[in-house]
């Protein structure tokens, strides 16, 4: 069974990359502007707090000042979980049908992973390069680099996009888990729904019966930022849609000492396409990975 998932992983580069090839040249987007990041997509809120953040006077106190920070409770009051606005509601809406048009499609479509079996890659549909990484970039490494400087929050090198879709006879939660990510970004896109809230415990090093649970709710527009090894899940939800643009963000400097999947020294083999984040030694200076400062 271990060769079999290990095989299985070694061909996920070639195949996006086979089913990316295909879908640029026979789909027809719905509306090709949501595939290209405008600022009028994003949240006044968002964009004050991303201003503050890039200000010389930026410090962590001033930055929660822009953002809801989630309270803990027993033994860990402040779980560093942070609410805030990220997109308008008209952009969401935009965004939700453009992904329903393709899923209406006979084209091939990769699943975000093996915990859910509805959502869609936004690699292979050709939303990175013009809308999740400059989102990544330019707006929310600011944020990232004061609130999460531990976690390499301020040399975020890479990412994975994808949107992940809850509904009645299809997924309806998400078990207990933690992200391939050293940050994480899920941004509730809508639609009509009822529960389905997300839940959050302790980082995964915590005993299980030691955890504290508390609960977040979606607001279609709104983000949850949070640490990838912070253990987290959903509940099910009882009626309509949900739909999560989920952004797993990763700083190759803080993964080449150790993954964060296995905790061990990583034993990497090339791939085709996006990888998992890491990057080799060469790879490292030709990129300057050097110049980020973790503390």
């Amino acid at each position: 069974m271990i060769k079999m998932e290990v095989e299985r992983r070694r061909k996920l580069g070639e195949e996006s990359l086979h089913r990316r090839t295909e879908i640029s040249l026979h789909y027809k987007p719905l509306y090709p502007e949501v595939y290209l990041l405008q600022e009028s997509f994003l949240a006044a809120e968002f964009l004050a707090a991303v201003r503050y953040s890039k200000s010389p006077q930026a410090n962590i106190e001033g930055l929660l000042h822009h953002l809801h920070s989630i309270p803990g409770n027993g033994h860990i009051p402040d779980k560093r979980i942070y609410r805030l606005p990220v997109f308008i509601p008209e952009f969401c809406a935009k965004l939700v049908e453009e992904l329903e048009n393709f899923e209406r499609s006979d084209l091939p479509k990769g699943r975000p992973n093996t915990m859910n079996n509805y959502g869609i890659l936004l690699n292979e549909l050709g939303f990175v390069d013009e809308l999740t990484a400059p989102l990544c970039e330019k707006y929310i490494q600011p944020l990232t680099s004061l609130l999460y400087p531990d976690w390499g929050g301020g040399c975020l090198d890479s990412h994975r996009a994808f949107v992940v879709k809850y509904a009645l006879q299809e997924d309806l939660d998400l078990s207990c888990h933690y992200d391939n990510a050293e940050v994480t970004l899920n941004i509730s896109l809508g639609k009509e729904f009822i529960d389905g809230n997300l839940y959050f415990s302790d980082m995964k090093e915590v005993p299980v019966n030691e955890r504290t649970y508390v609960e977040v709710e979606h607001v279609t527009g709104q983000g949850i930022l949070h640490r990838g090894q912070h253990v987290h899940g959903a509940l099910p939800i009882t009626s309509g849609e949900r739909w999560n643009l989920i952004l797993w963000m990763r700083a190759s400097h803080v993964r080449n000492k150790c993954c964060p999947m296995c905790d061990r020294e990583p034993v990497l083999v090339k791939t085709l396409g996006d990888g998992d984040g890491f990057t080799s030694v060469g790879e490292e200076r030709e990129q300057m990975v050097d110049v980020c400062t973790l503390t």
